[in-house]
């Protein structure tokens, strides 16, 4: 272990559950050490429905992880996903408390406090208050008004909830694991850590993770997050189209997806044959053409886009998008899936390959580990070059600072 600390992500997909392990060295950068992967059966788009698999699952990857770095985990930041997180926006006013008028800690946790005094339903609990901006006498776009003077601070908020009893039963899948919980952390804002420059998110910019189970989208504008939202659509409504237009096993659909998968193949490319292994003991594999492989998913690839631009428009955030667009997730892998959502948004679009860390980057510079590395990155800014999970002990505290800090 660097004496600078490590810190851990896990990444708990409906698909894939992923450990992280990140150094800090010398030069206060992360250098992934351990990577370690384990298929999820437990999951069902972005929720836990098995708490035993989903359990085992967490404990594989998390052994593989331990191995390859060398080191054991203790605690870690984890990804939380899933058609029950709601967000919204909200503001909070106070008056400045101080005789000088000057702005202190104190005051911005009392208007963060205060934009939370908003009705939330018992069943449901806040995961984040993410300060947009802050408004000083009438004056916008501060984002940090520390040691100004006004007489009145107010502050727009993204505020994230979730269901009480499914983040708890994810909080006891990683406590099942002896893991202590550092914090929990909307995909979304782990993925942008990951994939989006600071000047595409001043700029504004529109991310979609299309995961396993759940496309999950963002919209960032002058650097903060003001939009998010869950469609729970994803890759694995590729493989059941592609199972079913093919008349090939799930398993099969999904190798053939990740092998020759394709939204839009280049041109030349339609004689291309690929080999499908028939359903049913002792019959030959059937050769079909890869162009039928992208008339199957390109009708999907369309429709999960234009569910997203509608839910966009819908927001009014369809004009914030000034850098594009940005796609990112295990599906952002198949051929052309860029050039079906600039026909459907008519905005350029880029893969978001996840950046920012050293170490292990052959592994992990690829959209299917853009939440896992966005992790690090998050428990990195939020802890500070010193890292975590020295020990349990340490792992505890970090949990306990964090009931009173925002993301």
């Amino acid at each position: 272990m660097a004496k600078n600390g490590y810190i851990v992500g896990i990444d708990i997909g409906t698909r894939t559950v992923t450990v992280l392990i990140g150094e800090v060295n010398e030069e206060r950068k992360i250098e992934v050490i351990g990577i370690g992967t384990a298929e999820s059966r437990g999951l069902r788009k972005g929720v836990v429905v098995n708490l035993d698999e989903t359990s085992e699952a967490i404990k594989k990857a998390r052994t593989d992880a331990e191995l390859m770095a060398g080191q054991e985990i203790h605690a870690a930041f984890i990804g939380v996903s899933g058609a029950h997180i709601k967000s919204f926006n909200s503001r909070g006013v106070i008056a400045v408390s101080g005789r000088n008028r000057e702005i202190t800690q104190e005051d911005i946790r009392r208007v963060l406090e205060q934009s939370k005094a908003v009705p939330i339903p018992p069943d449901r609990e806040i995961i984040h208050v993410i300060p947009q901006e802050f408004i000083v006498d009438e004056q916008d776009g501060i984002h940090d008004p520390l040691g100004m003077n006004g007489i009145k601070l107010e502050v727009n908020v993204h505020i994230v909830t979730g269901a009480v009893t499914l983040l708890q039963n994810l909080r006891t899948c990683i406590e099942r694991s002896d893991i202590v919980i550092q914090s929990l952390v909307l995909n979304q804002i782990a993925n942008a850590a990951a994939v989006l420059s600071p000047d595409e998110k001043e700029l504004g910019v529109g991310l979609i993770d299309i995961g396993a189970g759940t496309t999950e989208v963002a919209v960032f504008e002058r650097g903060s997050l003001w939009y998010t939202s869950i469609i729970p659509l994803g890759g694995d409504n590729f493989t059941n189209d592609i199972a079913v237009g093919l008349r090939a096993a799930i398993p099969d659909a999904e190798k053939i997806k990740k092998k020759f998968g394709c939204a839009l193949p280049p041109p030349g490319e339609e004689q291309e044959t690929i080999e499908v292994p028939v359903v049913g003991q002792n019959r030959k594999p059937r050769i079909l053409s890869r162009q039928l492989l992208a008339e199957i998913i390109q009708p999907r690839a369309e429709e999960i886009f234009r569910l997203v631009d509608n839910d966009i428009k819908r927001m009014g955030f369809e004009k914030s998008l000034n850098a594009g667009l940005v796609l990112t997730g295990g599906t952002a892998l198949l051929d052309g899936l860029e050039v079906v959502a600039e026909e459907i948004f008519d905005l350029p679009v880029r893969r978001g390959d996840p950046g920012g860390v050293a170490g292990l980057m052959d592994r992990v510079r690829t959209p299917d580990f853009a939440t896992p590395v966005g992790l690090l990155l998050h428990g990195y800014n939020m802890t500070g070059p010193g890292g975590l999970g020295r020990d349990r002990k340490r792992g505890l505290w970090a949990r306990f600072k964090n009931l009173f800090k925002e993301d």
